[in-house]
């Protein structure tokens, strides 16, 4: 077993070169013998190498004398409804996200949706895996198929709060998952169908992902939304990843609303009804979260990025939403588990509430405020190296190292990570005005690439 496959957040690898179904059967035990769970829900994003290691995680549990809730093909939001909603003992979902087609991997939850991450079980249960230990039970466990779908849709129509909204036209990119067409369906089910008209975008689930990666956080991603947008004279745009645990929006121009940006838009939407809450956010782009939570009367915490550390924090904190700038939204109200189509609720929850106003007119404050850069990724020889130079060419300022290299200026600052999924490092720069952020961005990235 390759052992690079367990990563910070989750197992991921390139299928069937680094991984196998025998590997995640073989987790799978391991994952029985660590959690000691009962019933297990297990589901499957719509990767072509799916339904072979969905078939193997469930033989494994089933071996190892687990009962199984097979709940099919869903997004990775439906898997943590599936645990918290019916109060399953753990969860496991065979997905890789965002990453391209070659890729498949696990991610692993305890009861009440609880991440296991790298520094909550996923190297003991690697360690369980890379045993001779028996991991068979005497008496196998039970398969039960489950529709999770309608269920599902109720929580959803539950948080809508968007009648009001007399016609609306979406551009709606569904990269092939699965969430495009569960929003078809929550829209049909709150009798707004009508009104909200959808302009589908790679509507139809398709494993191969026939146009590439299928991450709308790449730049390179956003060309055909943008175009569909402005061609159908829509008035916003949403995208989602493969897996829909990631969630973007452009406006009526096709301007994408960066994610910090996004963090502090729906926080202050949902404090409006929640006072007082707590706000997580990640070290990457800050300003436009603190000082937005702050003035709607909530208190913002920053954090490590990545869902197993951020669903941890939040049951600690008992925050009642969490924000990531790579597009992953959390929700107290959804099992404190990220979920790609709550924001789009919420989102359609405010246009209905500014009637007349478009989003770009509700964004623009926020946008003439805080200056970003969307993430720019580097492929470098060695990131610590990276680090310790750029830190101590930038040793005036303040240093934070929540996630990575975070360093503070009055005027701008920096966030510099790498990847726990891939061999890269990651920059992302926020600044008071458009000038100081282009000119700071080009300083770094020519500092990185030279020592890189």
């Amino acid at each position: 077993m390759d052992s690079s496959i367990f990563k910070a957040y989750d197992i991921r690898g390139i299928y069937p070169d680094q991984i196998s179904a025998a590997d995640f059967k073989r987790i799978a035990q391991a994952y029985a013998a660590f959690v000691k769970p009962k019933v297990v829900a297990v589901g499957r994003d719509v990767r072509t190498s799916g339904p072979e290691l969905q078939k193997a995680v469930i033989d494994g549990l089933l071996e190892a004398g687990v009962h199984v809730i097979d709940i099919g093909p869903v997004p990775t939001d439906g898997l943590y409804f599936a645990v918290g909603f019916y109060n399953y003992d753990g969860g496991i979902q065979v997905s890789a996200s965002h990453n391209p087609a070659e890729y498949n991997g696990l991610k692993m939850i305890r009861a009440g949706c609880e991440a296991i991450s790298g520094d909550t079980g996923i190297q003991e249960i690697r360690q369980i895996a890379e045993s001779d230990n028996d991991l068979t039970a005497e008496s196998p466990g039970q398969l039960q198929a489950k529709d999770i779908t309608e269920d599902y849709l109720d929580l959803l129509a539950g948080l809508a709060q968007f009648e009001a909204i007399p016609s609306l036209k979406v551009v709606a990119n569904n990269n092939f998952g699965l969430t495009g067409p569960l929003a078809e369906k929550l829209l049909k089910r709150v009798g707004m169908s009508e009104a909200i008209t959808l302009v589908k975008i790679n509507f139809e689930p398709d494993g191969t992902f026939p146009k590439g990666r299928p991450d709308p956080l790449l730049s390179e991603n956003r060309a055909e939304t943008i175009a569909a947008v402005k061609e159908n004279k829509a008035d916003l745009a949403v995208a989602w990843d493969a897996d829909g645990d990631r969630c973007f929006f452009a406006d009526e121009n096709g301007d994408f609303i960066e994610g910090g940006h996004l963090t502090a838009f729906l926080a202050e939407q949902l404090l409006k009804a929640q006072p007082g809450s707590k706000i997580l956010y990640d070290p990457r782009h800050i300003w436009a979260v603190e000082e937005t939570v702050a003035a709607a009367g909530g208190t913002a915490l920053i954090t490590k990025a990545g869902h197993a550390f951020i669903k941890n924090r939040m049951k600690e904190e008992d925050a009642l939403f969490a924000g990531e700038t790579s597009g992953h939204y959390y929700f107290r109200d959804f099992f404190y588990a990220d979920n790609g189509i709550i924001p789009f609720v919420v989102m359609l929850n405010i246009l209905a509430a500014n009637p007349g106003k478009t989003l770009s007119e509700l964004a623009a404050s926020l946008r003439a405020k805080y200056f970003v850069v969307d993430q720019v990724n580097f492929t470098v020889k060695d990131v610590a190296t990276v680090l310790k130079e750029i830190e101590a060419k930038y040793a005036n300022g303040k240093i934070d190292r929540t996630d990575g290299l975070s360093v503070n200026f009055d005027d701008w600052r920096f966030n510099l990570r790498g990847s726990n999924t891939e061999p890269l490092i990651r920059l992302n720069v926020e600044a008071r005005s458009q000038a100081v952020c282009s000119n700071r961005l080009a300083e770094l990235s020519a500092a990185i690439k030279e020592i890189g």
